[in-house]
């Protein structure tokens, strides 16, 4: 479903109940979608520590300083 800004200001409790029931709430302003509303998990999904052991490696310069050139970049 799409609203424009005036009406989704207008029925925003309205519009959240059908988010609520699983329905996505399209917010366009001047016929552009700027954005969505969709239904929140119900449950926050669990990060498990490790679970991205081996898909990569921390080089051993990770903290080492940035080379000069790049470091300018950021002094201008």
């Amino acid at each position: 479903m799409e609203v424009n800004v005036h009406e989704a200001k207008t029925h925003l409790s309205k519009l959240l109940e059908r988010v609520a029931l699983g329905e996505e709430v399209i917010i366009a302003k001047a016929g552009k979608p700027v954005a969505k509303l969709v239904p929140l998990d119900a449950q926050p999904k669990t990060r498990i520590l490790g679970s991205a052991k081996g898909e990569f490696v921390v080089p051993d310069d990770f903290n080492d300083p940035l080379p000069k050139e790049i470091q300018d970049l950021f002094y201008k």
